[in-house]
């Protein structure tokens, strides 16, 4: 392995977390800018706030039933991953993260879903004459999907967490989340962590099995949970992102994309609450099983 390979590696949180598209596209691209802005002085919190500001701009553009409007609005989506990409694989190359950066870092992708479903019920209300009905599926699809996200988040994080303690070292539990939360003084890092704090809790109370297994394992083994054991965890959490993949950006921007250049965006919201709902409960179903199978 090369050199620049190296650095590459050394700028994901691990490879075994990415998908494919991520590998042959976004991350290459991430890599690139993020060696060009080492040290320039721009910071990843800074290239986290330029991709909210780029990714909410797909909700005006996709308001319009124009193709070319919507195709703007597609490559601003694209451009505010590249930047998502960007702001953590600069991260990971200069040594600059913080807590508040990674809370920043996962609400940037809430903030571009939540102006693209008002741009889609919008969007149906001039067409359809009835404005106010359709922010009910835009709400639905957007409560739908930070839960989505939220347990898509966890399970990686937890991935990593059986990788090493230094790539998991961001998974925490919200007893850890409260505790660095009351330490911290009053202004807006303390307000990111309350609402991280809520965050985790919706992660907890959705796999216990899984707190069963990490309070099982804890009790036994502390923090150095034997390598076996991480191996076999992983090898069949690896199985699982397979099908966890659909609900990443990449696998619901695909199919978002295509619906949007047909016109017919009212079905994007039954793909969000009907199918993605779905593959989270069977996914949910599946890891808690798999959790189970640890327990003595």
């Amino acid at each position: 392995m090369s050199e620049l390979d190296k650095e590459y590696e050394s700028s994901l949180k691990s490879i075994e977390t990415e998908n494919k598209v991520d590998r042959a596209f976004y991350r290459p691209i991430g890599f690139r800018i993020a060696r060009a802005l080492r040290g320039t002085g721009i910071t990843p919190n800074e290239i986290t706030i330029i991709s909210i500001f780029v990714g909410a701009a797909a909700g005006y553009f996709f308001y319009f039933n124009n193709i070319y409007w919507n195709l703007l609005g597609i490559l601003m989506l694209v451009l505010a991953n590249i930047l998502d990409c960007v702001d953590g694989q600069l991260a990971r190359l200069t040594g600059i993260k913080s807590a508040i950066g990674r809370i920043l870092d996962g609400m940037a992708g809430d903030v571009w879903f939540t102006c693209i479903y008002v741009g889609f019920a919008l969007r149906l209300g001039d067409l359809y004459g009835i404005t106010g009905w359709f922010f009910i599926p835009a709400v639905a699809s957007g409560l739908s999907h930070l839960v989505q996200a939220n347990i898509t988040d966890y399970y990686k994080t937890l991935h990593l967490y059986f990788i090493s303690k230094e790539k998991g070292a961001e998974f925490q539990s919200p007893e850890e989340i409260e505790a660095k939360s009351e330490k911290m003084p009053k202004g807006i890092g303390k307000f990111f962590y309350m609402l991280y704090h809520g965050y985790s809790e919706l992660q907890v109370s959705l796999t216990p099995k899984l707190q069963a297994m990490l309070k099982d394992m804890h009790s036994k083994y502390g923090d150095d949970i034997p390598e076996d054991i991480r191996i076999s965890f992983r090898k069949k959490s690896k199985e699982l992102m397979k099908t966890l993949d659909l609900l990443t950006f990449n696998g619901r921007t695909i199919v978002m994309f295509i619906i949007v250049l047909t016109g017919m965006v009212w079905l994007y919201f039954v793909y969000e609450i009907v199918v993605l709902n779905t593959v989270l409960c069977i996914c949910i179903k599946r890891h808690e099983k798999m959790c189970a199978g640890y327990l003595s």
